[in-house]
């Protein structure tokens, strides 16, 4: 839950690097939050009223979180777009989301596992 709460602390950041759990945290948390808020919105006839409200309020800090992955693994934040791709764009990113970070310092900034434990 912290890092959920970490990453809407930093609501519009887009510099700077994520570490691997912080993003993947951050997506549980906000993949359970999404179902319990349809599921509610559904039960109180408002679909997609909750949902949508809420989509939209992370919208910034999930989009900021996936580019400071992408800076992690020393890409550019605009390959986010490669997930625009029919078919295979989604999957190419999702690979990128998930592989290591580069474990030195990058034009992006300085290794967030060492950061973190300074």
């Amino acid at each position: 839950m912290n890092w959920y709460l970490e990453v809407l602390k930093k609501y519009a950041v887009f510099s700077g690097r994520a570490r691997r759990q912080e993003f993947w945290m951050y997506a549980l948390f906000h993949a359970i939050a999404i179902v319990v808020l349809a599921v509610v919105d559904f039960a109180v006839g408002t679909f997609p009223l909750i949902y949508g409200l809420y989509g939209l309020a992370t919208f910034l800090p999930s989009l900021g979180v996936t580019i400071r992955r992408l800076h992690d693994t020393d890409r550019s934040g605009w390959f986010i777009f490669i997930g625009a791709i029919p078919l295979v764009g989604f999957i190419i990113l999702l690979v990128f989301l998930a592989g290591e970070g580069k474990p030195e310092e990058n034009k992006h900034g300085a290794n967030p596992k060492f950061v973190a434990a300074a």
